[in-house]
């Protein structure tokens, strides 16, 4: 058993109750630093923990939480009636919990370092962020970059009535870095990335570099004619558009019929044959990993689009139930929260083009993925930059609404790169596929 009283304890008040139980715990801390015109403005030092239980009774169940970790009899037998209460006047389906699997050995979810860290040492870590910013801005007044770098530690664990027990380690980085230039006009850059070890501190130069860089585009970017053909989307905009493609993919979505699919739709080709999309939660060194999901059920790696074709959902226990399938390990959470759906690691299959010759419009970013349909996948979204490639020199532009439909345009992916880029937890080439820009 996890060797932590108060959890010890509330197991023991529940094996003496007739209800199916889970309880999910987190404690955690923080350090993070905001940066603005190279100066650190902001500083803050956090510790949270807590407990949250599930209860299953008679088809639904309830859930309630308590901060902290440390909790009498009383408080503890209070969390359990709260929790049977909701369960008998709520209405969320309780379709049992999982049974003990074997969960898989996931690489570099904790780093000592990060751990290790006192708030002193991670204000000198950010302080040196700050003096590359400084160094790498120098006399070009026209420059002004902000920032950001926070650190993370947090320990998990999971305990329920049919004999999951785990606990779990992780640690996060998280480096951001933004850029305006000024002169006649303005242009602003963005660069960000997340690792789950210290060693990702040593990329903050390139990720101020890259901020720098898409500033002077940015500048110099204005508006181009409307086009419709085929253009190659970075790997931002590939994200932008598989996320919206993903929501028709979560358990909860086809079983309310928010998705285009559904079950009978397992094995039928619905993209086009040159994509292929894996959700891999167990990937050595990765943001999006863990050794097991927020039900303890074990991260696995999924298939969920092979060459177009449809081959898996995203699923968590209760889900999975409902739709008569097994749980893909895709249940996200906190200890403040039930139990989501949603993704790990999500990556783009690679292909064997160059790409790096491409001679046409290039779409690099995009915003305002929020006002898309994932039902209907129409999509418009902003262009905050693109390149007109001509003869070996790029022109960029920005203002440009670039619109479609997701299942349309990644149904009409006609060549995919072979060089992955990692946004955090998402991994892709860049693809050549048909939208329209206005």
């Amino acid at each position: 058993m996890i060797g932590m009283e108060a959890v010890e304890r509330l197991a023991g008040i529940l094996d003496k109750r007739n209800v199916e139980w889970e309880i999910y715990w987190e404690e955690g801390k923080s350090a993070s630093f905001r940066i603005e015109r190279e100066r650190i403005e902001r500083a803050q030092w956090k510790f949270y923990s807590g407990i949250g239980l599930r209860v299953g009774l008679n088809g639904r169940v309830g859930f309630s939480y308590v901060t902290g970790l440390d909790h009498d009899e009383k408080s503890l037998f209070e969390l359990v009636k709260r929790a049977e209460k909701l369960a008998r006047i709520g209405s969320r389906p309780f379709r049992g919990f999982p049974t003990r699997e074997k969960f898989p050995r996931v690489r570099g979810l904790y780093d000592k370092s990060i751990d290790d860290l006192d708030f002193d040492e991670a204000h000198s870590l950010a302080g040196e962020f700050v003096e590359r910013m400084r160094e790498m801005r120098g006399e070009r007044g026209e420059y002004t970059l902000a920032g950001a770098m926070s650190f993370g530690t947090v320990r998990a664990g999971i305990v329920n009535s049919n004999g999951i027990e785990g606990e779990e380690p992780r640690t996060g980085l998280a480096i951001w870095a933004y850029a305006v230039k000024k002169n006649s006009r303005s242009g602003s850059g963005y660069a960000s990335q997340s690792y789950t070890t210290l060693e990702g501190v040593h990329e903050g130069e390139e990720l101020i570099r890259r901020a720098m860089n898409e500033a002077e585009s940015s500048q110099r970017a204005e508006k181009i004619e409307g086009f419709s053909g085929e253009v190659l989307l970075e790997p931002q905009v590939v994200e932008a558009l598989v996320y919206l493609f993903l929501e028709n993919l979560y358990g909860d979505s086809v079983y309310y019929s928010r998705s285009r699919f559904s079950v009978g739709d397992l094995g039928k080709s619905v993209l086009s044959g040159n994509v292929s999309i894996i959700d891999d939660p167990t990937l050595g060194f990765s943001p999006g990993s863990y050794s097991f999901d927020g039900e303890g059920v074990p991260g696995r790696r999924k298939v969920l689009i092979s060459r177009g074709e449809l081959r898996s959902f995203l699923l968590d226990h209760t889900y999975g139930k409902l739709l008569g399938l097994d749980s893909t390990g895709n249940a996200l959470r906190d200890f403040r929260s039930i139990p989501r759906i949603g993704t790990g690691n999500v990556l783009v299959g690679r292909g064997s083009e160059n790409l790096g010759d491409w001679s046409g419009v290039v779409v690099s970013k995009v915003f305002g993925e929020h006002t898309a349909n994932p039902v209907t996948g129409d999509f418009s979204l902003t262009v905050e930059l693109g390149y007109v490639v001509e003869n070996g020199e790029a022109t960029p532009f920005s203002g440009n609404m670039v619109s479609g439909n997701v299942f349309e345009a990644l149904g009409s992916v006609s060549r995919v790169g072979k060089e992955l880029e990692r946004r955090g937890s998402f991994y892709s080439p860049r693809i050549v596929t048909e939208v329209r820009l206005v």
